[in-house]
């Protein structure tokens, strides 16, 4: 990884848990890109891990003691001077002190004086994460200010499984890197919104072993199902063929191959959605017939394979809207994939298929030579009903997906106002 801006200062904290170990990828997914991280663990994580670990993956000096190097105010001078803080894991007895002020080791007084971005990424057992007290504690620390992340569910410590373990680091260093690019990219606007997203290509069977399907990576509707996530919604990511990505803590994964499995899919769903996120690449078509078995090649060459055209999701959904089947308030987002021909350019194009799909927002992204399908970074266009076109400039997928979340708050709160 390269530093793809100028060199931030970040906090990295570390709570005693199990998981602290796992730190050490957040502390070189920063590193990597050429930023400057301080490691504050708690006492305890020291326990899991030691500082000469920390020490070497940060290049900086590690202590929870507000006394080590005194003569620099390092309780306060760190806070004060950092772009970032992220605390992973972030436990319940760490979240309880933070949320009621507490300054009584080097992480926790640094919490209090930073005025960046916070981020908690929770880490304990589920009856801990689902106590009253730290759902109290959760909701405190967001008033003030903090993004707490939703944790996955898996495995956890013995037996245990369920909600509490620790996001993958990789997730936590992308949110991390949107929000030293915008620090207010993760409001906790969406609590209590119910979120349908599909992602990934489709996959239209020829025979056992092949198929058509398109290069779509996954990666566009995977980060818009993580930023909803963590801006409170609940979200439902019905996933097609990706390049096996983790699943996004705290978010239900459908998964799907076919265009008609999707369509079955997301008319179960959509019913009970506040929005619903159309950014699968869903096939046109498909094989009118699948042979049972592999199709050889032959002496005469390839038969002719007759097409079938697939249903046309997104316009579907507009018009059971229409209908009244959804509810009348439902925000319906569009993606197109484009490229431009001797009819017209990608943004022509796009302002036609929002014409004919009737979404309240389209996104119009031009593909191929590199673009958009594998990437990590996007750009193009948001269309709007409205008439509103606003450019979407290169920048992560995950800040993408943070300024479209922007524009479904708007219609959100404009829909809850009626």
């Amino acid at each position: 990884m390269t530093a793809s801006g100028p060199s931030r200062r970040i906090v990295v904290g570390v709570g005693g848990g199990i998981a602290a170990y796992k730190a050490c990828s957040i502390i070189r997914h920063f590193t990597e890109a050429g930023h400057d991280v301080r490691v504050i663990p708690t006492r305890a994580a020291l326990e899991f891990v030691g500082a000469a670990t920390f020490e070497a993956l940060s290049g900086n000096p590690v202590t929870p003691d507000v006394f080590a190097d005194v003569e620099q105010v390092p309780h306060v001078r760190i806070g004060q001077g950092a772009d970032l803080v992220v605390v992973a894991p972030a436990t319940a007895d760490l979240m309880a002190r933070a949320a009621s002020g507490r300054a009584d080791d080097l992480l926790t007084a640094t919490l209090l004086t930073a005025r960046c971005p916070v981020v908690y990424a929770p880490a304990m057992h589920t009856e801990m994460w689902e106590h009253p007290a730290t759902v109290a504690n959760v909701a405190a620390l967001r008033s003030h200010g903090a993004i707490v992340l939703r944790p996955a569910s898996g495995r956890l410590t013995g037996r245990d499984s369920g909600p509490g373990r620790l996001p993958e680091p990789t997730e936590i260093g992308l949110l991390g890197d949107v929000l030293l690019e915008r620090p207010d990219a993760l409001p906790h606007d969406m609590a209590g919104v119910r979120m349908l997203i599909t992602a990934g290509g489709t996959r239209e069977p020829l025979d056992p072993v092949r198929y058509l399907g398109n290069r779509s990576s996954g990666k566009q509707g995977y980060a818009l199902a993580r930023a909803a996530t963590h801006r409170g919604a609940s979200v439902t990511l019905i996933a097609g063929a990706t390049t096996e990505l983790a699943a996004p803590a705290g978010v239900e994964v459908v998964p799907i191959v076919t265009a008609t499995e999707l369509a079955d899919e997301v008319g179960k769903r959509a019913g009970d959605a506040d929005v619903v996120i159309m950014a699968a690449a869903v096939a046109d078509f498909r094989p009118v017939s699948v042979a049972e078995s592999k199709i050889k090649k032959g002496a005469s060459g390839p038969a002719p394979i007759e097409l079938d055209t697939n249903p046309d999701i997104l316009r579907g959904i507009v018009a059971a809207r229409d209908r009244g089947e959804l509810g009348g308030t439902t925000v319906i987002v569009g993606f197109a994939a484009e490229t431009g021909d001797a009819s017209g350019g990608v943004l022509d194009h796009g302002r036609a298929k929002l014409a004919r799909k009737g979404c309240d927002l389209l996104v119009v992204n031009a593909v191929g030579d590199g673009k958009a399908f594998g990437t990590d970074d996007n750009t193009g266009w948001l269309l709007a009903t409205t008439g509103s076109e606003t450019a979407l400039p290169l920048g992560s997928k995950t800040l993408m997906a943070s300024r479209i979340l922007d524009a479904v708050g708007d219609l959100l709160g404009g829909s809850r106002s009626h």
